[in-house]
This record gives structure tokens, sequence and C-alpha cells, in this order.
């Protein structure tokens, strides 16, 4: 097995940053098949994601990819964005923070759980991140349920 990345170590240590400081931090995404973001707000292939504390719910920035719920133009959408697609992390308030080389996406191992559903790409029949796939034999990940 290969060396890990630093990528999703250096941004959860920069939304830390920004998040003791009083700052908002924002991300910037490169959108494609493999990111589940509201197509509404994609601009020029890309979207920037407010991924402060109160702006989301559910954050969980992994070593392969970020997820959380939000709400955009009232309504809540699940967000899934591969690590590797992140262009950049910032404070909203200083522009302070570090870009990022955008890496193509690449399936994690075979026999990784979630793999199937998050390589999938968009219409294919696979279960989307946050379907319940109906195989009860295979573990499943986690999943995100709109609370209201």
């Amino acid at each position: 097995m290969g060396e890990t990345s630093t990528k999703p170590y250096l941004i959860r240590a920069l939304h830390e940053w920004c998040t003791d400081n009083g700052y908002t931090p924002y991300i910037t995404v490169q959108v494609d098949e493999h990111t589940m973001v509201p197509v509404a707000h994609v601009r020029d292939g890309q979207i920037t994601l407010n991924v402060g504390t109160l702006a989301t719910n559910r954050l969980v920035l992994g070593n392969e990819f970020i997820e959380f719920q939000a709400r955009f133009s009232g309504v809540t959408e699940n967000v899934y964005v591969p690590v590797g697609a992140v262009s950049a992390i910032y404070a909203r308030e200083t522009g302070a923070g570090m870009g990022f080389e955008v890496q193509p996406y690449e399936p994690p191992e075979a026999g990784a759980q979630g793999t199937a559903a998050a390589a999938a790409p968009e219409g294919s029949d696979a279960a989307a991140p946050g379907d319940d796939g109906g195989d009860d034999d295979e573990p499943k990940r986690p999943r995100l349920t709109i609370v209201k």
C-alpha cells in the first residue's frame, strides 16, 4: 500500500484553523461526474462551498471524501465531494488558505467498503451514496438523513 496523501490532513488542519480564529472556511471544488453537488450553483465547472460549522450538518472531512448536508436556496441538499477534486480551502474573511492540484478520481482499492456507490457515475444503476442499496449482506456506508 502506498503512502497516503497529505491533502485531506491539510484540509482538516486549515478548516480547524479557520474555525478557531472565527473565520468561515470555504472550499473550491472542480465538479465532475464523481461529485454530488447542486448543479444549479456550479459555475465554469467549479463550485465554492461554505464548510463552516454553522452552514453544514453532519460534516465529515474524510481522507477520500468530504460529505455534509447544507441548504441551497432554502432546500437541504446532500453534498459529496472527492478530496482530490478540492482545488482550495481558505478563510472567506481574509483569503488566507491553500491551493491544491486537482487530482483525477481514482476509486479506492477493491474490497473497501462503500466504493461501488461512490465510484458509480450519475445515472447508473448503482446505489447513490445516500441510498439504501437493499443488499443486507454487504456492510453499508453511513447515510445522510434529512431531519425536519
